[in-house]
């Protein structure tokens, strides 16, 4: 949209002299101040999302040129392109809303097959009903007989194959948990629940243990949360989960200063500034929410039966991203080949340590935090 500016010359905030359309003084644009509606919604639109020319014009490089953006604005070369943290929290905002609204996803998926299961059962009585009529050796009472028994059996087997479906599932989980029942504490509370009515009956078990076999305080934690969270409704790995998903992109913004100091840790020798690092790891991480951002729409659009199309996807988009990873520190860091992989698996590895730190913080913060 077309700007409006002023015939005058003053700038309207600090009085200066103007000899263009911005003031040399305080940066105000020296723009029409009676603007229609369509003007100032425009306005305010650019201003706050960003959605001019710097947007976009920092894609292109985003994109098809790994590395080469950071080069840019350490080289100084900033006007044409976006501010590296404004472009984050925008994308990343993007990103999580849509990546923490993605479980509704199976809930479509279970309606979609509880559907095509009432359309096979109905499909299923059609056929024999229609084999009893068509058959000329049976009497009319012998019909009617077979027809009651239709209409009860195909029920009763798609529930047995509803219920087998879920002992099958339960058994996993306690195949699962038998492991690891004594070294999870969510496994651990929940374990407790099971064996004792309520919290008090567990603290009377434990006043009647040996002194060697009580639990030490935070066991005893762990067990009154569970007993809270089940009498509300909830249980342990709920609300770890939605803690997690709540305070994800917290935790995301956190650490793109701990990756910053593990790429100037690896890349020492190239003298950078710290905040050349930080630099590069907002554009990197920029990069990845956009490109899952587009992965996880396409997912979306993919009819949920063209599996082996979705597993394809899936593939591509790990090895695009370890490629753009790859590129964009030997571009950034001017490494050899060699080198640049023997950097990249030491950094990945140590923010994967550091990444599974902090995911284990958010959990322990939750139970402590969690009414």
């Amino acid at each position: 949209m077309k700007k409006h500016y002023r015939k005058e010359n003053d700038c309207l905030n600090c009085g200066t002299i103007l000899e263009g359309k911005f003031c040399h003084n305080c940066g105000q644009e020296n723009l029409e101040m009676k603007e229609s509606f369509g003007h100032m919604l425009n306005h305010a639109v650019s201003d706050y999302f960003h959605f001019d020319y710097q947007f976009f014009h920092t894609l292109k490089p985003l994109f098809l040129k790994p590395g080469h953006l950071t080069n840019e604005y350490l080289a100084g070369r900033r006007a044409q392109y976006l501010h590296p943290v404004k472009m984050y929290i925008f994308i990343s905002l993007v990103f999580f809303v849509l990546f923490l609204s993605g479980g509704k996803n199976g809930s479509n998926n279970n309606e979609e097959e509880h559907s095509t299961e009432t359309i096979a059962t109905d499909t299923t009585k059609k056929d024999l009903q229609k084999a009893i009529n068509d058959d000329n050796s049976l009497t009319a009472e012998q019909k009617n007989a077979l027809a009651e028994k239709v209409n009860m059996w195909v029920p009763d087997k798609i529930a047995k194959k509803i219920n087998a479906n879920i002992e099958n599932e339960a058994r996993k989980d306690s195949i699962a948990n038998k492991g690891t029942k004594d070294n999870g504490f969510v496994v651990y509370g929940d374990d407790k629940l099971n064996k004792f009515k309520n919290y008090e009956a567990y603290l009377t078990d434990q006043q009647n243990q040996p002194e060697a076999k009580r639990d030490n305080f935070v066991e005893r934690y762990v067990v009154k949360k569970s007993f809270d969270w089940k009498s509300q409704g909830k249980n342990a790995k709920e609300v770890l989960f939605e803690g997690l998903k709540h305070n994800a992109p917290k935790v995301m913004f956190l650490l793109l200063p701990l990756f910053a100091l593990i790429l100037m840790l690896a890349f020492w020798n190239n003298h950078k500034f710290y905040v050349e690092h930080i630099i590069y790891a907002i554009h990197l991480h920029c990069f990845l929410f956009l490109f899952l951002i587009l992965t996880m729409l396409l997912k979306m659009i993919i009819p949920h039966s063209w599996a082996p199309v979705t597993s394809l996807i899936q593939t591509a988009t790990v090895l695009i991203i370890i490629w753009y990873i790859y590129r964009s520190l030997r571009v950034v860091y001017n490494r050899t080949r060699w080198r640049t992989i023997s950097k990249m698996v030491g950094v990945s590895f140590m923010y994967s340590l550091v990444f599974g730190l902090s995911v284990f913080v958010i959990l322990v913060v939750t139970a402590l935090t969690s009414v």
